[in-house]
């Protein structure tokens, strides 16, 4: 499990942590639209990201960089460049994690606000 800079991770359960991993890496808008790009082909894509987004290369790469960090797509190498998809297994753990803590049911709907 991969670290949440200072806080003690350890006394959140496993699932919490890879809930927060994954939440992390999708707070960007434009990681948003990175994964919806990359779900939207069924390949993997290189170099039109940038195009696709509307981003400098190297912010485009940062936020590449911070989606591969968390699992949540791959990338390989060919030839000069990079190529990246949605990892599925990961995608699948995602929605299998988000959707649990989504559709928990509120122990009490008053407005308590």
């Amino acid at each position: 499990m991969k670290e949440m800079g200072t806080s003690k991770t350890e006394i959140f359960t496993e699932q919490q942590n890879v809930l927060a991993n994954y939440a992390k890496a999708l707070s960007h808008p434009a990681r948003i639209a990175i994964v919806q790009h990359l779900m939207t082909t069924n390949t993997c894509v290189c170099g039109d990201i940038v195009n696709e987004i509307g981003l400098a290369q190297a912010t485009v790469s940062q936020h590449l960089k911070e989606l591969k960090k968390a699992g949540i797509i791959q990338g390989t190498v060919e030839g000069t460049s990079v190529c990246y998809c949605i990892d599925a297994n990961a995608w699948k753990q995602l929605s299998t994690i988000l959707g649990a803590f989504i559709s928990k049911d509120l122990k009490q709907a008053s407005s308590c606000c």
